[in-house]
């Protein structure tokens, strides 16, 4: 194995759950060199909860699976990627359950008094199920007649980020990333999430209105998952990156293509087939976990707001 290759093993922990600890960092070591890799000294982010492992002489492939397989009892999430193309150039996201911690629609749903019905629907479609445009036309069809200020209410008092976002979205950016957040949710909610936290552009489904009423049905075109991989490579193209240098989070099968097409595609507390298919994933951890695994340190951490 040519030592030109190098990659970095990002290990991250939750402190209020679990504190990383030079032990667990030792057990991901041992099990590296065990598979035939290089490891040198591991670097602290933040002590206690992100180190840096710099590795050589192994694949990417094997890395991955090893570090994940030393690491299976541990609340410890693991980004193993190259070194040379961490620090990415544009990140592009879903939104609801990935930079906000609720679906819009079951949201909306609830004030409507049927959340359990499109709730099950919701996850159905999330876990790949269901076809998404048809989940998506079902479910706004139960919403007719629904008040227009439903939108705003479920914003202003239902709506949370979540952990980490606008401190991933502000030090991005302010490192001259290029933000995106797209949704098969609705514009209502991603133009004003991408306001509050910085992204440079946001694309979301829209819910038609008439009278100040929901009519139940969604203006075309519909953003599907076609919709989100076209988002990426047309941004991607459009600002001369290429692949390698972006990043992208979701957590549902809507969010796949985009996720396997990315330089560095997370599953963020995701679908098991998402989880499954996924080039990384974060089980344990928060949104913070996507800054240590580009090699920023805390003291480096930026909010959009602030």
């Amino acid at each position: 194995m040519s030592e030109g290759l190098r990659f970095v093993a990002t290990l991250v922990s939750e402190p209020a759950i679990m504190a990383l600890t030079e032990e667990h960092i030792a057990k991901v070591r041992e099990a590296v060199i065990h598979a035939g890799g290089h490891v040198q000294d591991h670097v602290w982010l933040e002590q206690g909860e992100a180190a840096d492992l710099h590795i050589s002489y192994i694949t990417e492939a094997s890395l991955t699976k090893t570090v994940h397989e030393a690491l299976l009892d541990l609340p410890v999430d693991a980004i193993c990627q190259p070194e040379e193309t961490r620090r990415k150039a544009m990140f592009i996201s879903d939104m609801d359950s990935t930079i906000i911690t609720i679906e819009c629609i079951d949201e909306l749903a609830d004030v409507a008094g049927i959340k359990p019905q499109v709730a099950d629907i919701t996850e159905r479609a999330m876990r790949g199920e269901l076809d998404f445009e048809a989940a998506l036309k079902e479910r706004v069809g139960l919403l007719k007649g629904l008040p227009e200020g439903a939108l705003a209410e479920v914003y202003e008092s239902r709506l949370t980020f979540m952990p980490g976002a606008a401190e991933l979205v502000g030090t991005m950016r302010a490192n001259g990333a290029h933000c995106v957040l797209v949704s098969g949710g609705f514009e209502f909610f991603t133009s004003r999430v991408a306001g509050e936290l910085g992204f440079h552009e946001q694309r979301g489904n829209r819910l038609g209105v008439l009278d100040g009423l929901l009519t139940g049905e969604v203006v075309p075109p519909i953003l599907d998952k076609n919709a989100k991989l076209e988002a990426l490579m047309e941004i991607a193209s459009s600002r001369n990156l290429t692949l390698a240098n972006t990043l992208a989070a979701g957590d549902g099968a809507n969010d796949l293509p985009m996720l396997m097409a990315s330089g560095l595609g997370v599953a963020y507390h995701a679908k098991p087939a998402v989880r499954a298919a996924a080039k990384a994933q974060i089980n344990h951890t928060n949104l913070f976990a996507l800054l240590f695994a580009q090699g920023y340190r805390r003291t480096e951490f930026k909010n959009f707001a602030s």
